[in-house]
């Protein structure tokens, strides 16, 4: 276990020239995120309105985007959609509203996770984290290995270890495991899961996808009941865990 220092450090070599812009109406929420972000290395910027915060996604071109889902013009998901039309800039939801629905239409809209409110700092550094490993090339699986903890896969040779010892996947549980190892990090809903494994636009089976998960789960984790490494996001999907 390391220690806060060492995490803030880690955090500040990993974040150098990093840009984030946050778009939340609240000024309380802009000056906290900002405090906190920058003395994580951080390059912060603010914008309180979707009209505001489209001119700086234009000008700046930020690394990620925090963006609260219920602004005065408009709301997130929307301007997710909008951002989607021409970029795949990483995109965290922050939101106070706990409802499936609401957390299905953003990931669906294209955001990369949604974070409720009130959060730790800890949890928005980690989710942050994951979401640019994900967006950058250096991190994109460019070996085509992830390990996280005791879960070791290479995608070029088909091989899961856990514990060091090689797990026996059937094709659709290795394509459920291909699929989230290279997308670490991000939340998937059923839908977007069982597509992505299916390969073609259909009706998603949600007993179907539970049973195979839960076969995967048994197979990788210690104790499939409390998954480390699977993480199951309630009402909504699952997202692998990566480990700093």
């Amino acid at each position: 276990m390391i220690s806060e220092r060492e995490q803030v450090q880690e955090a500040q070599q990993l974040t150098h020239a990093v840009t984030v812009l946050i778009i939340d109406d609240e000024k309380a929420i802009r000056r906290f995120l900002h405090t906190a972000l920058t003395a994580y290395g951080y390059d912060v910027r603010e914008a309180a309105t979707c009209q505001e915060g489209i001119l700086h996604i234009v000008n700046l071109q930020p690394d990620l985007i925090l963006l609260d889902i219920d602004l005065p013009d408009t709301n997130g998901i929307e301007i997710t959609k909008t951002i989607r039309e021409w970029s795949k800039m990483p995109i965290l939801i922050l939101s106070a509203n706990n409802h499936d629905t609401d957390k299905i239409d953003a990931l669906d809209a294209g955001a990369d996770d949604y974070i409720l409110k009130p959060f730790s700092i800890g949890e928005l550094m980690a989710r942050m984290r994951a979401a640019l490993r994900h967006a950058s090339p250096i991190a994109d699986i460019s070996s085509s290995t992830f390990s996280s903890g005791d879960l070791f896969v290479d995608l070029t040779a088909r091989l899961v270890k856990v514990r060091d010892t090689q797990m026996s996947l059937t094709p659709t549980e290795y394509e459920l495991l291909r699929t989230l190892v290279t997308h670490a990090g991000k939340v998937f809903t059923h839908q977007q899961l069982w597509e992505a494994i299916r390969n073609e636009d259909c009706e998603v089976e949600p007993h179907l996808l539970r049973v195979h998960m839960s076969n995967l789960r048994r197979k990788i984790e210690r104790d499939p009941t409390d998954p480390q490494h699977i993480l199951t996001e309630s009402g909504v999907g699952y997202r692998l865990r990566v480990d700093p």
